[in-house]
């Protein structure tokens, strides 16, 4: 590259900060007319990793082909880059194109400088990934939850941040609720985001993970998956209110409960269904005490 074309890719000024021992750009903001829009060709070998990154796991033959593409085209669009001091950079965006490039035997890779805090850090990267790399959508819904933790933020500017709407920023969140198990098939693209809202709506786990394996083993589609999801529902109200009516204790009997309890020293149950039907189970530790108990009431 020649001395006038360098100068031109690099932007006033840059050339000299990137080259000076005695630079540190992020002690002070030169973004400005500096760096604003420049593009430098920076020692693959002096980027380090983006401790902020959400994507976990990329895909090897994913990242071959486009280290093949790399080789032939070059790289179309550069990576984002902080100056952390004197030849030291730190990835903001573009952890995908930065390993393909290491893959196609690059020593050098294009590079946006910038300035960005911790806090711009995580949001660039999560904002690039989302757009542009295609996170698994539990990979975003934790990229969401980090931000509104780590960066202190509100649903609504979330939204504003990431361009996304409320309710769609919920959904993602929603997932994080989900149990271990239906959230690694979703990871694992054994079922879709459309799946697991399905499962969401369903309070019990055990009745989720037996529909997700059902989801898996039949190859349910959505809407299907929605049918037995409002079934499970059902069912799990169902009992729940079986259960509420099983244990339906009067005011009165509440009391009563509570004066056996202190009469015998000891913890008194009582299940009393809507019909009057019901059972009393009082505890004891030993036979000492079940003696003592047996005693009280002989004495009565």
């Amino acid at each position: 590259m020649s001395d006038i074309n360098k100068k031109r890719v690099l932007g006033r000024g840059l050339e000299a900060i990137l080259e000076s021992p005695e630079t540190d750009i992020t002690s002070r903001d030169i973004s400005g007319d500096y760096v604003a829009g420049a593009v430098a060709e920076i020692d693959i070998n002096c980027i380090e990793a983006n401790p902020f990154q959400p994507r976990a796991e990329f895909d090897q033959e994913a990242l071959e082909e486009l280290a093949q593409s790399i080789k032939e085209q070059g790289i179309i669009q550069p990576v984002t880059v902080r100056k952390l001091g004197y030849n030291r950079y730190q990835l903001i965006s573009g952890e995908r194109r930065l390993r393909a490039s290491k893959l196609a035997g690059l020593s050098k890779i294009p590079a946006f400088i910038r300035i960005a805090n911790d806090e711009q850090m995580l949001e660039l990267a999560l904002i690039e990934n989302i757009h542009r790399e295609n996170l698994n959508a539990i990979e975003v819904a934790i990229s969401y939850q980090r931000l509104i933790d780590e960066c202190n933020l509100t649903q609504e500017q979330l939204s504003t941040k990431v361009g996304k709407s409320r309710s769609a920023i919920a959904n993602f969140l929603r997932l994080l609720k989900l149990p271990a198990e239906v959230q690694i098939a979703l990871r694992d693209g054994h079922i879709s985001m459309a799946h697991a809202r399905a499962l969401i709506n369903i309070d019990d786990k055990e009745a989720q993970l037996k529909l997700l394996q059902q989801i898996i083993e039949e190859n349910l589609n959505v809407r299907q998956t929605e049918d037995l999801a409002g079934k499970a529902k059902t069912n799990v109200d169902e009992n729940k209110e079986q259960r509420k009516q099983t244990n339906y204790l009067p005011e009165h009997f509440k009391a009563l409960i509570k004066t056996l309890s202190q009469a015998l020293n000891t913890k008194v149950k009582v299940k009393r269904n809507l019909k009057g039907q019901g059972s009393v189970v009082i505890d004891f530790k030993n036979e000492e005490e079940f003696n003592r108990i047996i005693e009280s009431f002989s004495k009565k």
